[in-house]
């Protein structure tokens, strides 16, 4: 197996998972059903940061430096990700653009991935996020085409971009890190786990605001 062949194999096994993730009611679970901009950016901020320290935490506990490397560049890219969307939100709320909030419970997503504790299911688990990622980025540029604010609009295309070269980057990590096919099994059950977490999440979401996850056919 390659990268290539993975990701594939990633995006058979999860096409559902990834329709709906990328579905019209993504948003609505994202934000507790709170559909305003403030929230839709709130949510945004929140993921972003999250995936920052992730992506942080993975670099510093990384002895493969490929991997770190790796981890560190998409943690900058995250926190870079974070600002620009916190930004877009008025007064106080803009000041804590890159901040910690130790007391925040992460997201799903990164509390899964924060869980992979060794360089091949973190490279997989990358690029799983990555994923997820750009089925979100679709509904934020989606939800501010709408709203009539082409300026935001523009940011989330412009976020939505950078995932192409994060993707990249985490398929010529599976390529440098995966000796075996062992290997490569075990990185294509991370990347889909994260996928499945990230899911499992938003199907929860829905059900709790009394909304059934399934598409209306």
């Amino acid at each position: 197996m390659n990268a290539d062949a993975l990701l594939d194999s990633v995006r058979e096994a999860t096409a559902t998972e990834l329709s709906r993730l990328g579905s019209s009611k993504a948003l609505y679970a994202a934000t507790g059903g709170d559909l305003d901009a403030e929230s839709v950016f709130r949510a945004a901020a929140t993921a972003e940061r999250a995936a920052a320290e992730t992506f942080e935490a993975w670099a510093d506990a990384e002895s493969t430096e490929a991997a770190a490397t790796a981890f560190r560049e998409t943690a900058a890219e995250e926190r870079e990700h974070a600002a620009r969307v916190r930004e877009e939100l008025d007064g106080d709320a803009a000041g804590d653009a890159g901040g910690t909030h130790a007391d925040d419970e992460p997201p799903a997503l990164a509390a899964h991935l924060r869980g992979l504790d060794d360089t091949v299911a973190r490279a997989g688990g990358f690029l799983g996020r990555v994923l997820v990622a750009d089925e979100s980025k679709s509904q934020y540029v989606g939800y501010f085409v709408g709203d009539a604010d082409p300026q935001s609009a523009a940011v989330f295309r412009e976020l939505r971009e950078d995932l192409a070269g994060q993707r990249e980057r985490a398929l010529d990590l599976l390529d440098a890190v995966c000796e075996t096919e062992a290997d490569w099994e075990r990185a294509e059950a991370a990347a889909v786990a994260a996928v499945e977490a990230a899911y499992e999440a938003h199907v929860e979401a829905l059900e709790s605001l009394g909304v059934d996850p399934k598409p209306v056919c």
